[in-house]
């Protein structure tokens, strides 16, 4: 078990959320409010919990319920574990590649006011990309399957929008017939895969912009007119679109292993935060530019909760998507498909990790030999916390 940490965004919320609200309510919505209150609750008596009482010694202890936010940083661990026990079930006897699709810095401004829509577009473009140089004779020629995860950060908690991909080394030829291998060291070409990445984006784009779809306030305002919207589209289509292929996976251990690391982190860990002290809050952030050096950074409250707050996807957004073979609504005979072409035995049977009824009791704080048993259920406070913070 991970020792807590000392400091966590929560108690920056806590302490600081009026101001937050003060200096930068104007940019909030209905959605990060509603963050802002589960964060604030989370793991407290407002949410409610139980009693619990150990077995041996009879120590007794409050445990609160968590709020289940995805943005929360205390509450992914057993949607992590829930989620990674299936696609443990998936994983094939191949080798796994990791592709990294980046957002360029120059769009990152009007992707921030319109998230549903940019980072739905970002996703569109990245995985026809994949699909479509996949097929290519000219490159693999194979119908292949991946999952993708989106992340909106930096280290520093900038804006960053880049999606993560996770992907089989091969696929099925066209007719299904036969499994295409890509090979242990090489997938597909990353420039053909740049160049296709940024057409693709900025066609989709232009789209939305002529059916009115997007937003431009403030230093964005230029853009609603055309002039000022096509030279936008003139410096994007002259920078180079970063597309990052990083050396494959050991095995499906690794791929597990490298799942359970990226598929449900939020902006910040608990775990950076070194410091909440005279309204600044300090953090371990990794440089990647100079050498990937671990270097400490210091904002002040109210910054530090707009630069996490500026990650809350809209509600609703899936942020892990499946194509391909991988794709919801026929994973399932694909993979049964890819699985007799490898010539490889049907998907076993993965046992959830505990959690719930069956997972192991918490042992005891206080005399490290017993068990601890609910004895008594404490409700929920939260009806009345609203109607009594809201009048």
């Amino acid at each position: 078990m991970s020792k807590r940490p000392p400091y966590e965004v929560a108690d920056v919320v806590r302490n600081h959320s009026h101001e937050f609200v003060e200096q930068y309510g104007h940019l909030l919505d209905s959605e990060h409010l509603r963050v802002l209150h589960a964060i604030e609750n989370c793991r407290t008596a407002i949410l409610g919990g139980n009693l619990n009482a150990c077995d041996r010694c009879g120590h007794r202890v409050n445990s609160y319920n968590s709020c289940r936010n995805r943005h929360c940083p205390k509450c992914q661990g057993a949607a992590r574990q829930k989620w990674l026990a299936n696609r443990t079930a998936e994983l094939l006897p191949v080798p796994y590649f990791h592709v990294v699709f980046t957002l360029p810095h120059l769009l990152a401004p009007l992707a921030l006011q319109n998230k549903q829509v940019l980072y739905g577009i970002l996703f569109r473009a990245v995985s026809e990309t994949l699909l479509e140089v996949a097929a290519d004779p000219k490159h693999l020629g194979a119908e292949i399957g991946f999952l993708t995860v989106l992340h909106t950060w930096g280290q520093n908690l900038s804006h960053h929008p880049h999606i993560h991909c996770v992907v089989p080394g091969g696929g099925m030829s066209s007719d299904r017939s036969r499994w295409v291998g890509s090979g242990d060291r090489f997938l597909l070409p990353i420039v053909v895969l740049s160049r296709l990445f940024r057409g693709k984006f900025l066609a989709f784009l232009r789209k939305a912009v002529r059916q009115g779809k997007l937003q431009f306030h403030g230093v964005l305002a230029d853009l609603a007119t055309r002039r000022g919207f096509g030279r936008l589209l003139k410096k994007a289509y002259g920078c180079e679109w970063v597309v990052y292929t990083k050396p494959p996976f050991g095995g499906p251990e690794h791929v597990i292993r490298y799942l359970a690391r990226y598929t449900h982190r939020v902006a910040i860990s608990n775990h950076r935060i070194v410091s909440i002290a005279d309204g600044q809050v300090t953090f371990l952030w990794k440089d990647y530019a100079h050498g990937n050096k671990q270097k400490k950074m210091t904002v002040a409250a109210p910054e530090f909760l707009r630069r996490f707050f500026q990650h809350v996807l809209p509600k609703g957004f899936v942020r892990i998507r499946h194509f391909g073979f991988l794709a919801n609504g026929q994973r399932k005979v694909f993979l049964e498909t890819c699985r007799r072409l490898l010539c490889v035995p049907l998907a076993l049977t993965v046992a959830e990790t505990g959690t719930g009824a069956d997972a192991e009791l918490p042992l005891c704080p206080a005399c490290r030999l017993g068990r601890l048993h609910v004895v008594e259920r404490i409700p929920s406070r939260l009806s009345s916390f609203f109607r009594i913070n809201s009048s």
